[in-house]
């Protein structure tokens, strides 16, 4: 159970006490990202295994957890007592009898303070852009909960640095073609007392950053193919006028204009080859992390008791 926790300490023992009620069998690690209050306490008082991380920032805690911790099965879940602990016991059941390597809780909230609209639209935008990029066989790409199998987790190589690394778990399963499952849980309000860190606008345009170099860095050729054809279409349109002048009077009037026709095009096929050539270099980086991933032994579903 690995639990990231920034000034949690309302929420993170109603955590660590449901959690541990419903997976009685798993440790419970809470990793601290430098709070400022009495979260690293309670959390320890509530019987779970504490560790810090003083990079801030959530991206960095998951990397360290991911190095540090060894298992079979990962349940990460964030601290803020919002999601539903008795899904966990089907999630990792998912997980087991479908062979699955991530499988995802997806909000489901009748509660408007628990899952704001501006969220809940925020969601559906940045899921749908990364569904019809990289597949959709993904939901809720920026919800919390998830579970993981050990292959996954040791070949996810972790490079965000805050709430973005949600958005790298689902391209990393999508881009490597991983077993992927979602389960439907309960989301509700953070406990009283208690203050959210999410910043609508700030952490989504972070997330749009991030699908943005992510699709550059997966998709190269699409990516660039696009900005080629942008560049192509301004190019002919500044530069057709300008032929056709000279076809009809074998006059040059407007040479700047001529000039920088020329340069789109030319930048416009500079940038074609640059996709092409980002192409083969990703497909052999995606190679090397599907080595990797499949160096990593599965789990041992059949020897795990049924339910």
């Amino acid at each position: 159970m690995l639990v990231p926790c920034y000034n949690e300490e309302v929420a993170i023992p109603r955590v660590v006490r449901a959690f541990r009620a419903a997976l009685p069998g798993a440790t419970i690690y809470v990793y601290d990202n430098n709070s400022r209050d009495r979260t690293v306490e309670v959390a320890r008082a509530a019987g779970a295994v504490v560790r810090t991380e003083m990079l801030q920032g959530k991206g960095h805690v998951v990397r360290r957890m991911f190095a540090d911790i060894e298992a079979d099965i990962y349940v990460l879940v964030d601290g803020d007592d919002t999601y539903e602990a008795a899904a966990a016991p089907r999630m990792v059941a998912k997980l087991i009898e479908d062979r699955l390597d991530m499988v995802t809780g997806i909000r489901i909230s009748s509660i408007e303070e628990a899952y704001r609209p501006g969220h809940r639209l925020g969601n559906l935008m940045l899921t749908g852009m990364v569904r019809s990029i990289f597949g959709n066989r993904i939901t809720d790409m920026l919800s919390g909960y998830r579970v993981f199998s050990r292959r996954f987790v040791k070949s996810f190589p972790a490079l965000a640095a805050g709430f973005e690394t949600e958005t790298e778990f689902t391209v990393h399963a999508l881009e490597l073609m991983l077993p992927v499952g979602e389960v439907r849980t309960a989301y509700k309000e953070r406990p009283a007392g208690s203050a959210s860190k999410l910043r609508t606008f700030s952490d989504g345009w972070r997330i749009l950053r991030a699908i943005v170099a992510l699709v550059k860095r997966e998709k190269p050729l699409p990516f660039f193919s696009w900005i080629s054809a942008g560049l192509l279409l301004l190019g002919l349109g500044l530069g057709l006028p300008v032929v056709w002048t000279f076809l009809e009077t074998g006059l040059v009037p407007r040479l700047p204009t001529a000039v920088l026709a020329m340069g789109l095009v030319l930048l416009s096929f500079l940038s074609f080859t640059c996709g092409l050539i980002l192409d083969t270099v990703t497909r052999g980086r995606m190679e090397a992390k599907r080595t990797a991933y499949l160096a990593i032994p599965a789990p041992a579903f059949e020897a795990l008791p049924p339910g």
